[in-house]
Order: structure tokens, then sequence, then C-alpha cells
């Protein structure tokens, strides 16, 4: 995700997972890999997420996360 340091990922899918959202799989390995998943309640989510992601999608252009254009030097 573009945007978002290291730290605040960290902390949002900690929230995720205590609020049993998600389920975190540690794995025993070097260097360190951590998998995450939605859990059934998660999973009970998806429409409203799927629809949240239609609807930004159909919207990006006029949201403050629209990516910068570049404008065309009129001086050539």
């Amino acid at each position: 995700m573009p945007g978002i340091t290291q730290r605040m990922l960290t902390k949002q899918l900690r929230a995720l997972e205590d609020d049993c959202l998600v389920i975190r799989k540690v794995y025993a390995e070097v260097p360190p890999r951590v998998e995450y998943r939605l859990s059934e309640i998660g999973e009970s989510l998806r429409p409203v997420i799927d629809t949240l992601k239609a609807w930004g999608e159909g919207h990006r252009e006029k949201l403050s996360c629209a990516p910068v254009t570049d404008v065309p030097d009129r001086a050539a």
C-alpha cells in the first residue's frame, strides 16, 4: 500500500486482529514472515468491502487520493 508506513500498517493489522476480523499466521523463518487472512467474521464483511471498493474506483478522479496528472506546458 503506497503512502503507509510499516508502523501504521502493523498497527492497523493488529487492531483488525484484536477485533477478530483477520487471522495472523507467523512462520518460523529467517527473515520472519507473517500472513494475514480474513476470519469468518471478516469474510462476512466481503460484500461491504467489495461495494466500497467499487464505489471508490467509480469516484477515484473526484477524490483527494486521485493520482496527480501532469499538466502540459503551454510555453511549447
